[in-house]
């Protein structure tokens, strides 16, 4: 999965500079499925008064799971998620994605989703290939 570089976009980036706006536009426009998901999280989040919020729903196909997976597992793709939209970011399978407030990166929930113990225990036979 891959990112749809716009031109002007691609010479930015060989001269040096690349405007974060530009480049999400870019992740919004080539990752739509990650896109979406994020966006909803993190309105879920901003809507509550949670620590966090997250999705639980797998993807409907493997595409859309590959667009995730490629979203998150880019620091640079992630990073500017995250700044975007004002949010920690956490992952622990193919699609539970978490938004964090970013000041709740130092709490105990959040520390909890991100162990390892939290990983095991979202576990299940039905996530194994994915």
């Amino acid at each position: 999965m891959s990112l749809t570089v716009p031109p002007d976009l691609l010479r930015a980036a060989e001269s040096g500079s690349v405007d974060d706006e530009e480049f999400v536009t870019c992740v919004r426009e080539s990752l739509p499925y990650a896109w979406q998901t994020v966006s909803r999280v993190a309105a879920d989040l901003a809507a509550s008064d949670g620590e966090f919020a997250d999705n639980v729903i797998p993807p409907p196909s493997e595409a859309e799971r590959g667009q995730l997976l490629r979203a998150l597992a880019s620091d640079a793709i992630r990073a500017s998620l995250e700044r975007h939209f004002g949010v920690k970011l956490a992952f622990q399978n193919c699609h539970r994605v978490a938004a964090f407030r970013p000041s709740a990166v130092d709490s105990d929930t959040y520390r909890r989703f991100v162990s390892v113990r939290g990983q095991l225990l979202n576990q299940s036979p039905e996530l194994r290939d994915c």
